[in-house]
């Protein structure tokens, strides 16, 4: 399945039903009277979480969405049907925005959240609603009121406990296929992934998500290579694991470089917690790896995790710092209830 995290879409929800202009017209009944029923309702335009959906893929092959009208009144007192509502379905993580892309109309975050974001017509009455004592044969019956229609863009940000940031192949889809079952795409020569990987990690009776996100490169603020575009991805984070590549000459630059293009996206990110390992060990000799780690340490004023990610090698001692700060984040969300 392709990964799609951005679509744009067009909803329009269901007009109401015209009410009728009818009179009884029966043998035995001698004056008769109105009796023309009201119009149903339009349907509404409904926002669903689906939680077996993961990507934005259905919403490429269409666009247009409308929810059926409501059917107009009849004679015999007969109201129309309503129309149907259109339930939408998005993965778990969908941000709504209206067409500007920039004013949130609402998060889908929840499990099973439902948001109705534009409502049907209300059907119009019918002329036996006009009957008075002074009017005993109204004319008259009101039309259905019309559809609202409104442009969104859809845009997924994963939820992720804990994410992984770099350069490109500095072995982050091979740390993520180290500690999970995802099978991200990785090969012995230079490449990125192209959009978010996810994987399920478990240690010590718990598990946690982590989320690979598509490599970074210098100016990518600026659009180049892919951009910022997926790093909306970890924004839900609870902690980064930033991995820097051992065989780098300049570790440190390298380091500068992701935390400025993390800071020109979003400066709240540099608040997370964000934890730095050194990776691919097994190439280099010991002293000079030593040398980087001290180096990268005084820079960083934080311990510098070393690990090989293709031998596993300090990836256990990664993964349960990762699980010890994405349950203080937990912590910190689930609410307390008073007793």
């Amino acid at each position: 399945m392709k990964f799609l995290d951005e679509a744009k879409i067009y909803l329009r929800s269901g007009a109401g039903g015209d009410g009728c202009t009818s009179f009884r017209r029966e043998k035995f009944i001698e004056f008769g009277g109105p009796d023309g029923g009201d119009g149903g309702r339009g349907g509404h335009v409904m926002f669903v979480v689906d939680s077996g959906l993961n990507t934005l893929i259905d919403f490429r092959y269409q666009q247009h969405f409308k929810a059926p009208i409501g059917t107009h009144g009849m004679g015999s007192n007969r109201t129309g049907a309503r129309g149907e509502d259109l339930i939408i379905k998005v993965p778990r993580g969908t941000q709504i925005f209206h067409d500007d892309k920039e004013t949130m109309i609402v998060d889908m975050c929840e499990e099973g959240q439902c948001y109705t974001i534009l409502k049907g017509g209300n059907g119009g009455f019918g002329n036996a609603r006009f009957k008075t004592s002074v009017n005993r044969a109204p004319q008259r019956a009101n039309p259905g009121q019309p559809f609202e229609e409104l442009w969104v863009w859809l845009r997924l940000k994963l939820l992720a406990d804990a994410g992984l940031v770099g350069f490109p192949n500095s072995g982050k889809s091979t740390f993520l296929s180290q500690v999970s079952r995802a099978k991200p795409k990785i090969a012995n020569y230079p490449f990125t992934t192209l959009h978010p990987n996810l994987g399920i990690v478990s240690v010590h009776d718990d598990s946690f998500v982590l989320a690979d996100i598509p490599g970074l490169i210098e100016g990518a603020h600026e659009g180049k290579g892919l951009g910022t575009r997926f790093l909306g991805h970890i924004e839900r984070c609870n902690v980064l694991l930033h991995l820097v590549d051992a065989l780098e000459e300049d570790v440190i630059g390298r380091y500068d470089a992701i935390q400025y293009e993390l800071h020109a996206y979003a400066p709240d990110l540099l608040k997370k917690p964000i934890l730095v390992a050194l990776n691919k060990c097994e190439s280099l000799d010991s002293q000079l790896l030593h040398e980087k780690r001290v180096a990268l340490e005084a820079h960083t004023g934080a311990d510098v995790f070393v690990i090989s990610a293709a031998t596993g090698q300090g990836v256990d001692a990664v993964v349960n710092a990762l699980l010890h700060h994405v349950q203080a984040g937990r912590s910190l969300t689930t609410p307390t209830v008073d007793t």
